[in-house]
């Protein structure tokens, strides 16, 4: 039964809100741009054909969603409109239709457009100030966006200071994106160190520049294009042409492949052009905008609540070929979930050949249908990871797509409870997850283990020598063998038997933490190890004394007791405490800092930022990652950044690294040695 337009509107509001939340805020789209576009389109048609159900609070209102609390809000000068979108030669042709109509122009009168390639990553608007960079903000609601300016310098295409003169203030509009052998080295990185990687490489420049620590945005190639500005007609340009080369000459990185288009035909031309061509870009562009050339004409035609009356942009469609499910099979993740993925018979899609296809979960086979056997149509989803969009023919042949009980890697039964959609495996010992939690543990959050990345754990499983992160310390008894390992050596066996050696005196929120115990991440580790002190006190505990513990609930208390009822995780433990000395924070010291809250910024001399944290944790105080009116110190070492800034603009009292050390070692004096004393 089809919805009243009351409530379709209704649905199609907050399915469009959460998107915009999952895209512009978390950086996780749950849907492809195709399926926002059309959930967009349709409540635009149902708000024209009923105006009276209009909202000043509708989505298609406004733009993307409000600013993240973590950063400052930054109220745009001019507001960072959106663009209606087009998604064929006929769109655009009534987009030019309206064009001339508004103008009054007869017959075969033609409008000159700009079109510029639609560069898919993160919208930012920079301010200068007498020629200055004093702020940088994302798009935000395209009135307040967040502010990222310290992640935003960290990017070498954008001017700091411009030269000459220009007009002050100044807001300059452009996108900051990543280029692909940068998102490639990006995420291998980050898979290396136990993280998700990115989607694709719009979600990994929008990610980067939401970066708490402006030093993480600077360890990735960013690039950027300017593409306008806030108020043209101050530049005293008189065409989007001429505002392109002003910006270039003001020293701003713009796109080479915009051309000059003389009527709305050759905009068609150029998406053709553009639908194969784009292929061979270094860069993600999913579409083109086509701007009206003249700023007097802009100026007439103006603009809407949501976007300019003057552009529009042109929508390439989702490269799509059809192939056949031959089969699936079930991937098992590190927490033992199982992942169904299809297994297609070859096809190129966009340039690539695809041979599987994630299919996400048990609900998404359902809400497409799917059944081994029938022809399907699969897509690069964010022009990275192949996805089926949906059946396009049922064979006769075809089945169903039945889930497994068992896990196909360990054989163990798998379980589904009401809460989750997933099915999970939950053996500890299952060799599928073996590499993932290795890897977790040596991590650089967990054990801190240098050297033993994927491919040394992959080595080190196929050839025998471990099975599980117990078996990682006894190793050295079998160093001549690592050595004749072909891709070791004895250099590199050297180098990583005095690693793993480092870690055996890891405090226990660490080994807590890489024990990958569900929900249990490092800051829960941290409460957990303080509360408890020891492994034996915690495998005790009950669901109440967990509840105890700040910051863990009760999904947290289950799986931790979970955990500890099953034998081969028990095991497990016992076997690496007989390798592992972790220690609690010292009672004796436990309250040197109680209740005060220290954020450290900069470079420090005599320990890292870690171990400092660690030390204040460890008296009895807290170690916050960003400075607001709670913090009760800052301590900053060299090259301090933004949050000694905000430190200052809040009133938050600054120690040098010295200041902090003497006020330590004045509070412990008269107390028993402890973490304290080892410094001085």
């Amino acid at each position: 039964m089809t919805a009243d337009p009351e409530t379709r509107i209704r649905e199609l509001r907050d399915q469009i809100e959460r998107a915009n939340r999952m895209y512009y805020q978390l950086d996780a789209p749950e849907i492809s741009d195709a399926e926002y576009d059309a959930l967009m389109r349709e409540l635009l048609e149902l708000e024209e054909a009923h105006p009276e159900l209009q909202s000043p609070d509708s989505p298609s209102q406004r733009v993307g969603a409000p600013p993240l609390p973590q950063f400052s809000p930054h109220t745009h000068l001019t507001p960072m409109l959106s663009l209606d979108n087009a998604f064929g030669p006929d769109e655009l042709r009534a987009f030019d239709a309206r064009v001339r109509r508004a103008l009054g122009l007869q017959g075969d009168q033609s409008v000159a457009y700009m079109g510029e390639l639609k560069i898919d990553g993160l919208a930012i608007s920079l301010t200068y100030e007498e020629g200055v960079l004093t702020t940088a903000a994302t798009r935000g609601d395209g009135r307040t966006g967040e502010n990222v300016t310290p992640n935003a310098k960290t990017i070498r295409a954008i001017p700091l200071r411009l030269e000459g003169a220009v007009p002050s203030p100044l807001e300059v509009r452009g996108e900051v994106y990543m280029l692909h052998p940068e998102f490639a080295r990006v995420n291998r990185e980050r898979e290396e160190n136990g993280e998700a990687p990115f989607a694709n490489p719009r979600n990994a420049a929008a990610g980067s520049m939401r970066q708490l620590d402006s030093k993480v945005t600077a360890s990735r190639k960013l690039g950027f294009w300017a593409y306008g500005i806030g108020r043209p007609e101050i530049t005293g340009v008189s065409t989007q042409s001429e505002l392109l080369q002003w910006l270039s000459r003001l020293g701003f990185p713009i796109n080479p492949h915009a051309r000059l288009l003389n009527g709305i035909e050759e905009c068609v031309e150029f998406t053709e052009h553009w639908r194969t061509a784009r292929e061979e870009l270094p860069f993600d562009a999913d579409g083109l905008v086509f701007k009206v050339n003249s700023l007097a004409l802009q100026a007439e035609l103006g603009s809407t609540a949501r976007g300019p009356r003057w552009a529009i942009a042109f929508k390439f469609p989702a490269a799509e070929e059809q192939t056949v499910i031959l089969d699936v099979t079930w991937q098992v993740g590190r927490t033992g979930v199982l992942t169904p993925v299809a297994e297609l018979q070859p096809v190129s899609v966009g340039g690539v050949t695809v041979s599987r296809a994630t299919l996400h979960n048990e609900g998404e086979i359902e809400r497409k249908g799917l059944q081994i056997g029938d022809r399907v149509s699969v897509r690069r989803a964010g022009e990275v990871i192949p996805e089926v969009v949906a059946v396009v023919e049922r064979s006769p042949e075809s089945r169903p797509i039945v889930p497994p009980t068992h896990c196909p890697a360990c054989g163990s039964m798998v379980e589904k409870s009401e809460e989750e959609a997933a099915r999970r495996c939950v053996n500890f010992a299952c060799p599928a997850q073996t590499l993932e939690r290795i890897r977790h543990f040596a991590s650089r959050d967990a054990m801190d283990i240098v050297g033993l990345g994927d491919k040394i754990v992959a080595l080190l499983v196929e050839k025998g020598f471990i099975t599980d992160a117990a078996d990682l310390y006894v190793l050295h008894e079998r160093q001549k063998e690592l050595e004749q390992v072909e891709g070791l050596g004895e250099l590199s066996v050297a180098k990583l038997l005095a690693a793993i050696e480092d870690s055996r005196t890891r405090p226990l929120e660490r080994v807590l933490f890489a024990l990958g115990i569900r929900h249990v991440g490092a800051s829960a580790a941290r409460n957990l190890a303080q509360r408890f002190g020891s492994f034996e006190r915690l495998m005790e505990a009950d669901e109440q004394e967990l509840l105890g513990t700040e910051d863990v609930g009760p999904a947290t208390a289950t799986e931790v007791m979970e955990f500890f009822r099953r034998d081969e995780n028990v095991r497990l433990v016992r076997r690496l405490l007989e390798h592992l000395k972790p220690e609690g924070p010292s009672q004796a010291q436990g309250s040197l800092f109680e209740g005060q809250t220290f954020v450290f910024t900069g470079t420090l001399q005599h320990m890292s930022r870690e171990e400092a944290e660690a030390l204040v944790r460890s008296m009895g105080g807290r170690a916050a990652s960003s400075v607001s009116s709670k913090t009760d110190f800052v301590v900053a070492g060299e090259k301090a950044g933004s949050k000694l800034d905000r430190a200052r603009e809040l009133g938050v009292p600054v120690l040098t690294e010295d200041e902090f050390l003497s006020r330590l070692k004045d509070l412990g004096e008269g107390q028993s040695a402890g973490p304290a004393e080892t410094l001085f």
